[in-house]
């Protein structure tokens, strides 16, 4: 079945009389009543019996479950109350002191900090490699205790591509088991597990939801004996999915083939623009020919995403006018949304960096990261035109006024 037609019949159970809501129902209770102990004792056993308490499981929560699975094509799924509590719920569910993981280095920040944190307190040893190079990771995984092997399908704010059919199929062959961070890409562009992924992870607050108003995160097995096995865990740490924030989540679902299309199509414009202008030396989107994931992406995913970041000529002061001096894209953190969004990471997100850190990180001081929206990509391309245009203009009469030797005009104290 193609997935414009399952996002749309997200998993939705009938009613206890035989009826069948169109709209998923929001059970919002906490807890769930039986008439003996017996039943209780049964219930608790496992994580697909009958409601208990809502930590454990809840039908709403349930039904977002069971419509990601069969976006992403696995075999069951673990919903959490956020993006960061999904990789952290499986990440401590499936490591233990001493073991070793192997990760790419273009590593969302959070994951990194997760990883950072779990070598500190548990002697988890990470070793980073490019994501580019298969041979790379069977020479870095070739350790006995290497359990793991942390991907994302797009990195976040450079756009490099894993090679994750490549990286994939060395992760099996060794037995270790990948997970796959795939936020970036949805299930739309990109199903890490019939690549040979064994767990893929998302920020539902993201794509899935795509309207701003949700916290939320998902984990989806290729296996159900491993959903088993992290389910008890997560449910020790308490990361548990909301059942309104599901139920939002589920009615974003439907559209999200329709809303990547326009994030697809209105990025690819904007980059080409951007890349024809002399005032931007770098833009970083993999579906623009001379990215470095170009020849990946291609092969990997179903479109280029909606996030695309470039940078200026001016540098750090130049990244920060623009993200203040546009009036479409808002300047906020996050993205997904189908509103367009923009932040500058050198100011922002990466403020505490030094020189030397950010480039280590890939982040130029003039770079701009924008979460491209559904608007009309003519009134987002003016209105970044006409920043660029007005910085351009300012920049050469400055250069003018220096060539004469007129002295800058000083700030009142």
């Amino acid at each position: 079945m193609d997935l414009f037609t399952r996002a749309v019949h997200v998993s939705n159970p009938p009613l206890p009389d035989g009826s069948w809501p169109l709209s998923v129902p929001l059970v919002q209770s906490s807890v769930f009543a039986f008439s003996s102990a017996g039943e209780l004792a049964e219930a608790m056993a496992g994580p697909d019996g009958r409601y208990v308490y809502s930590r454990r499981g809840n039908p709403t929560v349930r039904a977002l479950e069971q419509t990601l699975a069969g976006l992403e094509g696995g075999a069951g799924a673990i919903a959490f109350a956020s993006g960061m509590g999904a990789i952290s719920g499986v990440l401590l569910a499936l490591l233990k002191p001493g073991d070793r993981v192997v990760a790419q280095k273009c590593l969302y920040g959070g994951t990194f900090s997760v990883l950072s944190d779990l070598a500190a307190r548990y002697g988890i040893h990470v070793t980073y490699v490019s994501g580019d190079d298969p041979a790379e990771f069977e020479r870095a995984a070739q350790h006995p205790a290497t359990r793991l092997l942390v991907l994302e399908t797009v990195a976040n704010p450079t756009g490099q591509v894993a090679d994750l059919p490549g990286l994939l199929a060395a992760a099996r062959r060794t037995g270790i088991t990948s997970v796959v961070d795939n936020s970036l890409a949805s299930p739309v562009l990109c199903r890490p597990l019939e690549l040979g992924a064994d767990v893929v992870v998302h920020s539902t607050t993201k794509y899935l939801s795509g309207h701003s108003d949700v916290l939320g995160g998902a984990a989806v097995f290729a296996d159900d004996g491993l959903r088993r096995a992290v389910w008890p865990r997560t449910v020790e740490l308490g990361a548990c999915a909301d059942p309104f924030a599901a139920w939002l989540t589920l009615r974003g679902i439907p559209t999200l083939p329709l809303r990547m299309r326009e994030h697809c199509a209105n990025a690819a414009v904007l980059a080409e623009r951007l890349a024809a202008r002399d005032d931007v030396v770098k833009v970083h989107y993999p579906w623009l020919a001379g990215h470095p994931s170009y020849g990946t992406a291609r092969k990997v995913l179903s479109g280029g995403g909606g996030l695309l970041s470039f940078e200026l000529a001016g540098g750090r002061e130049a990244g920060r006018a623009f993200i203040e001096g546009v009036r479409v894209a808002r300047l906020a953190l996050s993205l997904g949304g189908v509103e367009s969004l923009v932040t500058h990471p050198a100011s922002t997100s990466h403020r505490e960096l030094g020189a030397e850190a950010l480039a280590a990180a890939g982040i130029a001081p003039g770079l701009v990261r924008m979460s491209v929206g559904i608007e009309s990509v003519e009134d987002l391309w003016a209105d970044i035109e006409r920043v660029l245009d007005q910085a351009h203009g300012k920049a050469r009469g400055e250069a003018r006024d220096q060539a004469n030797g007129a002295v800058p005009e000083q700030p009142l104290n």
